[in-house]
Order: C-alpha cells, then sequence, then structure tokens
C-alpha cells in the first residue's frame, strides 16, 4: 500500500493538492496521512502566571487544529467514496520540516504531496513559501507539489528535465516510473545545453538513463540555452502540452541552479502544471 503525506494548512490549495493526489493513485488503496503543525510562539515563561497563558494558547491551538482535521478528513472522506483509500489525521506543535522528516521515517512515507502556497501568498509562486523550505530540507522522499486551483489532468506527457550530472538509478526514479506506468506517459527527457558535447560523466549518466527508460515511451529534447533556464522550462510546458514537471534534487542539481537565478530570485518559480521531486536516494 502506498504511504502519502499530505501537509495542511486549511487553505483551498492544501485540500487541492489532497485532492489531486487521490485521484492520480486512484487505482491503488493508499494511506493518507494528513498533517498539521501549529506554533505556539510564546516568550520564555518565567512565571506561574505566564506558564498558564502559555498552556491556554496550547490548547486552544491543538482544539483548532484537530477541529479542522477532523472537518478535512470528513470533506475527503465523502469526495473520494468511490476510491479504496484511508486517511489518518495528525496533529503536532512543531516545525514543520522538522515534522514531516520524523513523519516520512515513523511512517514509512513514499511521497509528500503539498500545494504551492497556504492561504495566503501570490498564486502559483514556489520560491520563499512553506514548500520550499520543504524542498529544501527533506532529502529521502519525493514530493510533489500541486499548484493553486488545479483540476486532475491524467499526466499522459511528462516532462524530466535534467542536467545529466547525476547517475539516476531505478529505485531513484521510482515515484517518476509509476506514474508513468499507470498512465502510459510520454517521458520527455529535457536537456538545456550551454556547451557543444556533454562530458564523460554527462554521456555515461545519458546512456544509464536511456537504459533506465528503454521499457517506457521516451524521448530526448535538447534545448540550447539562451535565456533564464526557468523561463526555457516553462515554454517547454506550454509548447509541449506537458501535464507534469519531475526533476532530481541533489547538490548543485538543476533545481538548484534555476532557484538561483536572479530573476527568480525577484518573481519565484511559478509552476502551472503539478512539480515532482525526486530526491538523490542517500
Amino acid at each position: 500500500m502506498k504511504r502519502i503525506l499530505v501537509p495542511t494548512d486549511f487553505s483551498n490549495n492544501a485540500y487541492g493538492a489532497l485532492f489531486y493526489a487521490t485521484r492520480l493513485f486512484q487505482d491503488q488503496e493508499c494511506q493518507f496521512y494528513i498533517l498539521n503543525t501549529f506554533d505556539v510562539d510564546t516568550p520564555v515563561l518565567t512565571s506561574r502566571i505566564n506558564t498558564t497563558k502559555g498552556d491556554l494558547l496550547y490548547q486552544e491551538l491543538s482544539n483548532e487544529s484537530q477541529e479542522k482535521l477532523t472537518e478535512t478528513l470528513h470533506s475527503i472522506v465523502r469526495d473520494t467514496e468511490d476510491l479504496k483509500h484511508t486517511f489518518e489525521t495528525i496533529s503536532v506543535s512543531k516545525k514543520l520540516t522538522d515534522t514531516i522528516n520524523k513523519t516520512i521515517k515513523s511512517k514509512n512515507i513514499d511521497l509528500v504531496v503539498m500545494g504551492t502556497k497556504g492561504a495566503s501568498g501570490a498564486k502559483e509562486v514556489l520560491i520563499g513559501s512553506n514548500t520550499v523550505k520543504v524542498i529544501n530540507n527533506i532529502k529521502d522522499c519525493a514530493i510533489l507539489v500541486v499548484p493553486d486551483e488545479f483540476d486532475f489532468k491524467k499526466p499522459t506527457e511528462i516532462a524530466f528535465a535534467t542536467d545529466f550530472k547525476c547517475l539516476y538509478s531505478i529505485e531513484s526514479l521510482k515515484p517518476l516510473l509509476e506514474i508513468v506506468s499507470v498512465f502510459s506517459s510520454n517521458i520527455r527527457i529535457m536537456h538545456i545545453h550551454e556547451k557543444e558535447k556533454l562530458d564523460e560523466i554527462q554521456e555515461h549518466n545519458l546512456k544509464n538513463l536511456k537504459e533506465n527508460f528503454k521499457d517506457y515511451n521516451y524521448c530526448i529534447h535538447w534545448i540550447p540555452r539562451f535565456t533564464q533556464k526557468a523561463k526555457l522550462i516553462n515554454e517547454f510546458i506550454d509548447e509541449m502540452n506537458v501535464d507534469m514537471l519531475c526533476m532530481s534534487k541533489y547538490k548543485h542539481s538543476l533545481i538548484e541552479n534555476i532557484t538561483h537565478e536572479p530573476v527568480i530570485k525577484k518573481i519565484g518559480f511559478h509552476t502551472t502544471i503539478p512539480f515532482l521531486v525526486i530526491p538523490e536516494l542517500s
């Protein structure tokens, strides 16, 4: 059974991400864990009176978290009556990324699914949100980011953007290939090249990737670098009618490269389709 963790701040975007995930894996039995973290931000407590105030605040926030989780649970159970999923809620007074990392280990999570923004924030902006903190701090689990107000559509065209600087194992590609297998997706390997030739390491990694994809429909697109990489990726998504974008996260990876571009720091990395981040397995 697939085990999926979905953090929520009770925004429509967070619920949309949860709903998308239930449809993406509609033909599988999945165990969903719906997580809400709340922060009791109180000063150092010195007196008994202040301690009482802190306890009351904790209880108030805890009750609110559990009540809203119950509402979310009832909604998603109602909206997925035709599916075989099961759901469990988790309410914790801890930091989001720390809690996600601990839950991944304790619940043996296969995938983390998040919306691109919370209850407030610019639509579609990925960088600068809780989502980015999660992408940057979660190392051993795939993450699926779902844009706000995104209606479910079968991912028949998936773009896999890579610089061929990482050696991909079948195990590390598993989150991508599971989706490809279910929907008979086409994999569009996208490489933005800045040099005329690949170096020896890139050639080796390309050969390895071809071997891993040999049982699937794939093609390779060589894109010359003439503008920001984020812009090229978004243009490729539009031109090829791509339904899902996938990248691998590792040190000095394309994701890191994109998020450090000057234009990205100003406007954020916009994603209009679901974005799957697969980790470099340790």
